[in-house]
């Protein structure tokens, strides 16, 4: 179907919805995108993209931008609270052939995705009601505007409108992590991803370029604390390593609950779900950027290669699902390694943790 005249519309503009709009232009396809926020700058946060994120920017042609931007990581590094050095994995070899690893700040990759798929983007458009058809989907807009679409791409994350819509699944559950981020101007020297694990809670910091550090810090719970900042000084002000001074410089601090999404099935009709929207994690392998940007891919290669959008559908969805399950159930896993406590769990990971660390990526080494 690729060049068809397939009326399209995309939905939320972050780094989803832009990866899908991108690759269905390079498909031949003229996407509408919208947004039911109104243009602003993004919050001051970092990103960190592992090797398979940087394979999927190449088959949306974007690797060269990003290329300048933020920093090359080459090492993982685990640490326990005090600082003490657990293991490690090698990131460029573990990555070799597929892609460099790269730490940077979201809104450079959000405006390099955003000029990527042509920059026009309809702000303010929030989605009110879809009306599934065997062969369109009627999107009614809070504005009061009708449109008539061959398909609808929910790209709008793991609490989707168009998920609950389209009747493909409830709501999110929480993941039970509450998550602090920020980005230090002037903290000490930190040349790689390093992470220091605790008691049910882990502290990371990466260098993102430009002499700023990104921060990302989680403990188990449910709720958000009223005053982030104290509770951050609170459960990891006796941490060693960088975590002291990064603390120090830290002045502002985005706190939020962790999602997960975990679905019988992706698409109903003519309506399909992308990224979080259809898949949501807790970010503890940072892989929610690099789904993403892969589900982009290959929903674009399916709808070109198809004969019908029901065929692309399911293709798409065949592709994707054992990919985005190994991520989940290596999530877990993840996370469960933290739950045990430091007096066992730590002189594991001093003996085998770089290789048990290392097998979480094993399958998403592996081309799309």
């Amino acid at each position: 179907m690729g060049g068809s005249p397939l009326r399209i519309l995309v939905v939320g503009a972050g780094i989803a919805g832009l990866a899908v709009a991108r690759a269905l232009r390079r498909a031949g396809f003229r996407p509408d995108v919208t947004e039911k926020r109104t243009p602003t700058e993004l919050p001051d946060s970092g990103l960190y993209l592992p090797g398979n994120a940087a394979r999927a920017l190449r088959g949306l042609d974007l690797d060269l931008p990003v290329r300048p931007l933020g920093q090359v990581i080459h090492r993982q590094r685990f640490l326990d609270a005090a600082g003490g050095e657990l293991c490690e994995v090698d990131l460029t070899g573990l990555w070799a052939g597929v892609g460099e690893c790269r730490a940077l700040p979201r809104s450079d990759l959000h405006r390099v995705l955003l000029t990527g798929a042509g920059g026009a983007v309809r702000h303010g458009a929030e989605v009110r009601t879809l009306d599934l058809t065997a062969d369109a989907v009627t999107v009614a807009f809070a504005d009061g505007t009708v449109t008539e679409y061959d398909l609808v791409i929910g790209a709008d994350g793991p609490r989707s409108t168009v998920r609950a819509l389209a009747a493909l699944g409830g709501p999110a559950r929480p993941a039970g992590q509450i998550v602090y981020r920020g980005v230090v101007r002037g903290g000490p020297p930190v040349a790689e991803w390093t992470a220091l694990l605790g008691q049910r809670a882990g502290f990371v910091v990466m260098p993102i370029g430009g002499g700023r550090l990104y921060c990302y810090a989680d403990e188990a719970g449910t709720a958000p604390p009223v005053d982030p900042m104290a509770r951050l000084r609170e459960v990891f002000g006796a941490y060693g390593g960088p975590v002291p001074r990064v603390l120090d410089a830290l002045d502002q601090v985005h706190v939020g609950l962790t999602d997960e999404v975990e679905l019988g099935r992706w698409s109903r009709g003519r309506v399909v779900l992308v990224g979080d929207a259809a898949h949501a994690t807790a970010p503890t392998l940072a892989q929610g950027a690099a789904m993403a940007l892969e589900d982009a891919v290959v929903l674009a290669e399916s709808l070109r290669a198809a004969g019908s959008v029901e065929a692309a559908l399911m293709a798409y969805e065949s592709r994707r699902r054992p990919r985005t399950k190994w991520v989940r159930d290596r999530t877990r896993d993840r996370d469960r390694t933290r739950d045990v406590p430091p007096a066992l769990r730590d002189p594991l990971l001093r003996g085998r943790g770089g290789r048990i660390f290392q097998e979480h990526y094993r399958l998403l080494v592996d081309p799309l």
